[in-house]
């Protein structure tokens, strides 16, 4: 799944601190909202476009420092291309991959792991080398992971009927046609990912881009994953709930709201051998914080954060970039020779200049989910009924996706701890859900939390020391029926000029090693316009 992260300190600096009363004594919980930078966002609509009281050359700019411009920098500069700058909004680098600390541990404030890559996928393996995720490599040169990376058991577990369980799948008083439902639909998903087209392509591949574009798998996007699952009689309550709540996590969207191949690809894009199994998870207390970290490091004082970029202007040979720099307070003009756009494609036509009158169409298609995230601080851990306290901590009839525990790589499975909870706004009018969701109150938000939680946790209210919440407006795009192969996609993908473009919104679904290609991508397009010699690192497919 994928949202933000903030680092604590600075994250509250200037908010208020709310309380709530809490328990039969009256103790009261602390918390408050930590806000991005919307405030700063929200100046493009009033056509704010303050005159530059400087300028600079430099030749590459990478609008936008979430995974995808974080990537496209960490590539330049491993191909030994060092004169770039990062343009950040925020406060803090990493888009809906950042992370927070506190005294008690660093946790995430949105995405969370990343499954193990396939071998082909050399650049992210390259970038989980460098962060300490391998530990060495077997006599076929297949990387030996880290077991303090690895998901370490018990990994996940649901709460159904009053009682935890293990996995997410809810096994206990299951039906005969349940069961056989389940199976058929386990071996359906098996065979698509064992399948191959004529040019001995997945279906379902990572990154999306390696995917087959054969008629019968495009035609899945055709359908809604709720469609799919009518057409092929897959009826049984808990199937479907599974499969939803697959949907919920890794997109933000129902079965009805959610392509059949984006639905598809969740269970059958990360099988690497056929007959084999999904891909295991790596992870860190504070999430993909943790990469975001390396690759802010590794940008330097490139990466420029409270820069408001409000104008890019393609020139004849030039791009001009105009952006506002909060701490200075001052409006900054930079010529650049390439500009990598990493930024959500709704922005585009606000910041483009040749779009702002006439935009394309695909600025205007994509379609944004919301997203509440709120980061717990326990004194020490409620009881559980059942299966025991796992990564992953999901109930079964929840509106939200449950939560994970931070300190679970550590072993500490006793004492203080961070439970981050997950909830996406499921509206259909995704507009609606988002102006709701921003219109959330604290008190309210942590009150309907609370109540969710302690069906499972008795006496979870009086250990809760803080409640800390993240709304994420446009947290990620929703891969709806039809925009996966539509060929308006490929258009926002074609550079503009010497604009190229980056963000997951090119594959119309919010996944790590998406951007990740994306930043690649686009960095290796830029290089070989400038004709700086590199050793690329996708292969004719990619």
């Amino acid at each position: 799944m994928s949202p933000s992260r903030r680092d604590v300190i600075r994250g509250l600096a200037g908010l208020p601190l709310l309380s709530c009363r809490s328990g039969a004594n009256g103790r009261r919980i602390a918390g408050t909202i930590v806000g991005g930078a919307q405030d700063r966002g929200h100046r493009l609509r009033a056509g704010f476009h303050p005159e530059p009281a400087r300028s600079e050359d430099v030749p590459v700019v990478i609008v936008g420092g979430g995974i995808a411009g974080l990537t496209a920098a960490w590539t330049l500069e491993r191909a030994g291309f060092h004169d770039f700058v990062i343009l950040e909004l925020e406060d803090v680098a990493g888009g809906t991959a950042r992370s927070g600390s506190s005294a008690v541990t660093p946790y995430p404030w949105g995405a969370h792991y990343v499954p193990v890559p396939p071998v082909s996928n050399r650049p992210l393996l390259a970038l989980l080398e460098e962060v300490g995720a391998v530990a060495g490599r077997d006599a076929a040169g297949r990387p030996r992971w880290a077991e303090s990376v690895l998901v370490r058991d018990p990994q996940e577990r649901v709460f159904f009927k009053g009682e935890w369980y293990e996995g997410l799948y809810p096994r206990v008083g299951a039906s005969a046609a349940d069961q056989e439902q389940l199976d058929a639909f386990e071996k359906e998903t098996k065979r698509l990912a064992a399948s191959r087209d004529g040019r001995g392509r997945r279906a379902f591949a990572v990154p999306r881009a390696r995917s087959s574009d054969s008629g019968p798998i495009v035609a899945l996007d055709g359908l809604s994953m709720a469609a799919w699952m009518d057409g092929h009689g897959f009826t049984s309550p808990r199937l479907r709930w599974f499969v939803d709540y697959a949907c919920r996590d890794d997109f933000g969207s129902t079965l009805a709201q959610t392509s059949a191949w984006a639905g598809l690809h969740y269970f059958a894009g990360r099988i690497d051998a056929p007959g084999g199994e999904p891909a295991e998870f790596l992870t860190w207390p504070e999430g993909n914080g943790r990469l975001v970290a390396h690759l802010a490091k590794q940008a330097g004082p490139r990466l420029r954060t409270g820069a408001l970029v409000y104008d890019v202007a393609p020139r004849p040979g030039v791009v001009d970039v105009l952006y506002h720099d909060a701490l200075r307070n001052q409006a900054v003009r930079l010529r650049a020779g390439h500009v990598v756009f990493a930024l959500p494609r709704f922005l585009a036509g606000y910041l483009i200049a040749p779009w702002r009158e006439k935009p394309p169409a695909f600025t205007n298609e994509t379609v944004y989910g919301s997203w509440l995230v709120a980061n717990l601080t326990l004194r020490d851990r409620p009881t559980s009924r059942g299966f025991p306290m796992a990564w992953d901590n999901v109930l079964y009839d929840s509106a939200a996706l449950g939560y994970v525990v931070a300190t679970h790589q550590t072993g500490q499975d006793r004492g203080a701890t961070v439970w981050t909870y997950y909830r996406p706004v499921l509206d259909d009018d995704a507009r609606r859900g988002r102006a709701r969701l921003l219109a959330t109150r604290w008190d309210d938000a942590v009150e309907e939390i609370l109540r969710d939680l302690e069906r499972a946790h008795h006496g979870l209210r009086d250990l809760v020391e803080r409640v800390d919440l993240y709304l994420w407006g446009h947290a990620m795009v929703r891969p709806r029926p039809g925009t996966l192969w539509n060929p308006a996609l490929g258009a926002a993908a074609a550079p503009l000029g010497r604009v190229h473009f980056a963000h997951t919104d090119l594959s119309a679904m919010a996944l790590f090693e998406e951007a990740h290609y994306w930043g690649v991508r686009s960095a290796e397009a830029v290089l070989r316009e400038r004709r700086h010699a590199f050793r690329s690192w996708l292969d004719e497919r990619g």
